[in-house]
């Protein structure tokens, strides 16, 4: 456990990485929503999708959190075990921080009535239905599905190299494709709609962490044969 919580202090020895540029990109994006919610002319709420901007750079977090302190790591003693386990603490620390402020966010923008030009950045209704944890539930679950689906693609590749990679990619382009045709030709996206309104963002949320247990054992499987 020792050597666990050093591979989280290596983790984030870069601080930069984990910390302050995603609070950056949302700050930035959170400034530029406001901005344009000013710009738009009508008294309705104006609500915008900028908060996800921090999710979409936790992809290439967990690409990093393989490639660029993985090496290192075998040269202090840390098993492969040790690492594994200290970068998804440490990924779920920092999912969990976003998560909180996703929470303020949302408080301070139904206390100011969206930043006092009825702009909504945080507080999105269909997220923020089962309330203030549960939304920030939500937030930490997709933060962390995204950042291990990175990582996950890091091990296949330090695993197996590019060409395997992609085939991975294309197959399950395909499997997607298929998915979308069988919905299609058998009318099925009512129910698909329905089915995703009645289990909620807390449902969905919920079954996310489902989806990440099982990324969490294929990286755990690829990681045992990577190449540092």
């Amino acid at each position: 456990m020792l050597r666990t919580l050093k591979v989280i202090r290596l983790q984030l020895i870069n601080k930069q990485t984990y910390i302050w540029v995603p609070l950056i990109i949302l700050g930035g994006s959170l400034l530029i929503s406001i901005l344009i919610s000013m710009m738009i002319p009508i008294d309705t709420p104006k609500y915008g999708g900028g908060s996800q901007a921090p999710l979409w750079y936790f992809l290439f977090v967990g690409i990093q959190a393989l490639t660029m302190t993985f090496p290192f790591s075998q040269a202090l003693s840390v098993t492969r075990r040790e690492f594994y386990l200290g970068t998804l603490i440490t990924a779920a620390l920092t999912s969990a921080i976003l998560g909180v402020i996703f929470i303020v966010g949302g408080l301070i923008e139904l206390a100011t009535g969206g930043w006092g030009v009825n702009g909504w950045f945080f507080h999105l209704p269909w997220i923020w239905e089962a309330g203030p944890l549960a939304a920030g539930f939500v937030y930490f679950t997709l933060a962390l599905f995204i950042f291990i689906v990175g990582f996950t693609c890091a091990t296949i590749y330090k695993s197996w190299g590019t060409m395997v990679l992609t085939l991975i990619g294309l197959g399950l382009g395909l499997i997607l494709v298929g998915l979308v045709y069988l919905t299609t030709r058998f009318e099925l996206w009512g129910n698909v709609w329905t089915g995703i309104l009645d289990l909620g963002a807390l449902g969905l949320a919920l079954w996310g962490l489902v989806a990440i247990a099982i990324m969490a054992a294929i990286s755990f499987l690829a990681f045992r044969r990577a190449i540092p």
